[in-house]
């Protein structure tokens, strides 16, 4: 029993911290984070970035041997009315930019803002003169022998008319005062993927030596607040240097993180749920940087630089980059990095650093859900399959708790018989264990297992955007977000705004109810801070839980149900008396004075 009472102090005492986590640093953070955000708001409004603004990122072209986004820019922002392409295609929709040949004006049919699908769409990339610019860019670094390269404000011409679709690439061209030729294609498939081929044609006369590059630059942090268990930010997977993640404020901190030279991978800025991308090309060496610039105005970059290429006179060269733009979709994902042989591409969803567990969860619900057509039923088929797959651990589990309670006449006699002697009351009980084959930690073994699934399941609800506005029934709209009901408005019917800690909905609450049905399934305690534990924890619970995402307290209710029909099956398989109605009655039973008080 002492074992026992220290395993549950252990669990309370981990309650305790997460509460505290929960309420003196998370949500205090969260709020600081939002009111921020939303004093920047105001004064962006107030303030409004105009064409004639500082916009160092849409400047002139850089000077020889620079990237764009260093001091060598400029301020000259790009005229807002330049000659654009459409991209018209089942996922996107949108428009290129002539002027720098620029990817800044982006959104994805398939998504909105809110679960009502009249909303707008969701944004991805802006022009950089607006409040939320974001851009995505592939150019070239030359030198006096070349002439003008391809740069931000070049002016490129489209050949012959037409949008960008699926099935209709678009064509620009570009020839320098050096008589250097470049003809850009640009194509894009049903999903997400940019293909961005340069042919250059070289008749100036002379070799000519140029390097490429590509940058994906963002004015704006996310105005949600960032959490822990998800990387927003800075992201590249670099060949051999491995996978690279850099938040904003450490980019912010360190001003740039120049990861090195590598020759495969790719590089971007990443979202929960959305992620710009570019893929360099994958034979040839290149150099990698993301950073923070405070010259004009502040922004964020993820940028390689190729080396030079050398082109003979009256030679041609090519040059392919690619660019993904659009929503973290994971079989989309997958395919890429299968599909155009993209290393690690799949590294552009945070799977955390338990992936081997986390991935396979997300792929057994996507399973059932592609059969019944609702997430919020699959969490359910997910969570018969995960106790089927405890249920070898489960049933030793509740035979040693059926054992443990079948020996509870032996173990008042030898209470009796050693009174205040605990050394000896322990060794006589262990041994009373060792000779009935008792292991009376048995019960620990499948709650501890159980963890890492509640915690894949956290990270798959979380950060895959197949759990985005996902509804369940009735009132569920959205399993990645908490349940929007709350007891103290009575769920509804009084106009009243809840404040954020006091929204404990429906689920919440039956995911309580049958947290405190499973624990009355057991005898009560003998030991008071025992009792107190059993007694508050679906209390706490409830209330630690209310903010997490409904799909998790759905699966939480759903176990907690299935664990007390298993429960009680094994019991009564063993001969053991179910307690749960002498424990019901017993709560709501007025306690007799003692005579002796």
């Amino acid at each position: 029993m002492e074992n026992n009472r220290n395993y549950f102090v252990a669990i309370a005492l981990s309650v305790l911290i997460l509460i505290a986590w929960q309420f003196l640093y998370v949500n205090p953070k969260i709020e600081r984070e939002r009111s921020v955000a939303e004093m920047q708001a105001e004064l962006d409004k107030a303030n409004p970035v105009t064409p004639q603004g500082t916009t160092a990122a849409s400047a002139s072209a850089p000077a020889a041997g620079a990237v764009p986004g260093t001091t060598t820019e400029g301020g000259q922002a790009a005229a807002p009315q330049s000659v654009r392409i459409q991209i018209d295609t089942p996922s996107l929709l949108g428009s290129i930019n002539l002027t720098g040949a620029r990817f800044d004006d982006l959104k994805l049919r398939e998504y909105h803002e809110t679960v009502d699908r009249s909303s707008p769409m969701i944004t991805l990339l802006s022009p950089a003169e607006t409040e939320h610019g974001y851009f995505a860019e592939v150019a070239y670094v030359g030198n006096e022998t070349t002439g003008q390269v391809p740069g931000p404000q070049t002016a490129w011409t489209q050949e012959g008319t037409g949008t960008l679709t699926t099935t209709t690439p678009v064509t620009l061209s570009y020839t320098n005062d050096k008589g250097i030729k470049f003809v850009r294609t640009i194509s894009v498939d049903e999903h997400y993927m940019f293909t961005v081929a340069d042919s250059i044609e070289n008749a100036s006369g002379q070799p000519v030596s140029l390097s490429s590059y590509g940058r994906v630059t963002r004015f704006s942090k996310p105005t949600t607040p960032s959490v822990y268990v998800l990387h927003e930010g800075f992201i590249g997977y670099l060949g051999e240097l491995g996978l690279h993640e850099v938040s904003y404020s450490s980019a912010e901190e360190d001003t740039t993180i120049a990861p090195g030279r590598a020759t495969s991978g790719w590089l971007g800025i990443t979202d929960k749920y959305w992620a710009t991308a570019l893929i360099p090309p994958q034979a040839t060496p290149y150099e990698t940087r993301f950073s923070h610039f405070t010259d004009g105005r502040p922004r964020f970059q993820a940028d390689f630089r190729q080396e030079p290429i050398t082109i003979a006179p009256g030679q041609k060269g090519e040059v392919k980059n690619m660019l993904f733009g659009g929503a973290k979709e994971v079989p989309v994902i997958d395919g890429y990095q299968t599909s155009l042989s993209i290393p690690r591409f799949d590294l552009m969803i945070d799977w955390g650093w338990f992936w081997f567990f986390t991935k396979p969860m997300f792929q057994l619900l996507d399973f059932f859900f592609r059969y019944f057509g609702n997430f919020g039923v699959a969490i359910l088929m997910t969570t018969i399959v995960v106790k089927g797959v405890f249920f070898p651990l489960a049933s030793k589990q509740y035979a040693s708790m059926a054992n443990m309670k079948r020996l509870q006449p032996k173990m008042e006699e030898l209470k009796a018989k050693f009174g205040d002697d605990r050394m000896g009351l322990q060794q006589a009980m262990m041994a009373l264990y060792k000779e009935e084959k008792i292991n009376p930690l048995a019960g620990c073994w499948p709650i501890l297992l159980q963890i890492p699934v509640f915690f894949a399941l956290y990270k798959v609800i979380y950060i895959t955007i197949e759990m985005r506005h996902a509804p369940f029934f009735g009132w569920i709209q959205d399993l990645s977000a908490p349940d929007p009901t709350s007891l103290f408005n009575l769920f509804g019917l009084l106009p009243w705004d809840v404040p954020h800690a006091l929204l404990i909905g429906v689920w919440p609450l039956i995911m309580g109810v049958t947290m405190f049905l499973q624990m009355r399934m057991n005898p009560t305690p003998p030991d008071p801070t025992q009792a107190m534990i059993f007694t508050w924890m679906p209390v706490v619970f409830t209330f630690m839980l209310a903010s997490f995402p409904a799909g998790l307290v759905i699966y939480w209710a759903w176990n907690n149900t299935l664990s007390v029909m298993q429960q009680a099956v094994i019991m009564k398989r063993h001969g053991v008396k179910i307690e749960l109605f002498d424990n019901l009655k017993g709560v709501f039973r007025r306690k007799k004075p003692d005579p002796a008080n």
